[in-house]
């Protein structure tokens, strides 16, 4: 009996072993929905052929994907930029590292009120979201817009209200919402403006170049990635996943689906 428990046992290790990060052949991968689990689903007959197969888990929000691969139920994820990685890293303590990035989701400036961003009045109301990772974005791509001007030489990737130097519109700002439900904030046409991340915004049937009254420009530097446990990065399947999402065909595929909603980068 000792000996019949033991190769059961043996067997269901060997079973979690290749469900997770233990079979070359076989990937599980967190993401968002929109666009990055559509994105993958492009990508999976191309692996396929390159004898990998993907299997895709979404997530509705920013922290359980991080939990998860820390946990090794997952192989990586992809719905997080550079700077929110590395607030979790710091944060959390995880032993994470970034494989590649793969597209870049400007953020937009949405309103039911005013159609630009000039028209915005005295002491408005300007919604963004509760995660502060993506505060020093959102307050760099207003001080662009010329509405805010931030502390002189500051670090803009960690900036908070706190660092705003001048503020002629008095603006008010309110950071209490979860990141996913700013959609529903802005057609509960609450606030005078609403930051949105593209992925939420798509999701929720936006088109941020026709429904935004402002966007952030390309050249933007949160770019989203591949992240995984430390050391896996050197998985040939992990460099695979990499090189196909870098391919022309996905990124073919990025351009022409979102419409520089989404925009791929090849390094």
């Amino acid at each position: 009996m000792k000996k019949i428990l033991t190769f059961v046992s043996l067997v269901a290790v060997l079973f979690t072993l290749a469900a997770c990060g233990g079979n070359e052949g076989k990937l599980v991968v967190g993401a968002s929905n929109v666009p990055h689990a559509e994105i993958l689903e492009q990508a999976k007959p191309i692996l396929a052929e390159k004898g990998i197969e993907l299997e895709i888990i979404p997530f509705q929000d920013y922290i359980l994907p991080n939990k998860a691969l820390a946990d090794e139920e997952i192989d990586a994820n992809y719905f997080q930029h550079i700077p929110y990685l590395e607030a979790q890293i710091a944060e959390n303590e995880y032993d994470f590292v970034n494989a590649g990035g793969i597209h870049i989701e400007p953020i937009g400036v949405y309103s039911q009120k005013y159609k630009s961003l000039d028209e915005l009045p005295d002491g408005a109301t300007i919604i963004m979201s509760n995660s502060v990772a993506d505060h020093g974005r959102i307050l760099t791509m207003l001080q662009s817009q010329g509405l805010i001007t931030l502390t002189e030489g500051i670090d803009t990737t960690t900036a908070t209200v706190d660092d705003i130097a001048e503020n002629p519109k008095n603006l008010v700002f309110k950071a209490d919402v979860e990141a996913g439900l700013l959609p529903q904030v802005y057609n509960n046409n609450e606030g005078d403006a609403v930051l949105i991340n593209t992925n939420y915004a798509i999701d929720a049937g936006l088109n941020p170049l026709k429904d935004a009254i402002a966007i952030e420009g390309p050249d933007s530097p949160y770019v989203n990635i591949i992240a995984v446990r430390t050391g896996d990065e050197n998985l040939e399947a992990i460099k695979t996943l990499v090189e196909v999402l870098r391919s022309e065909a996905i990124q073919s595929f990025i351009t022409e689906k979102y419409e520089g909603a989404v925009v791929p980068v090849s390094e």
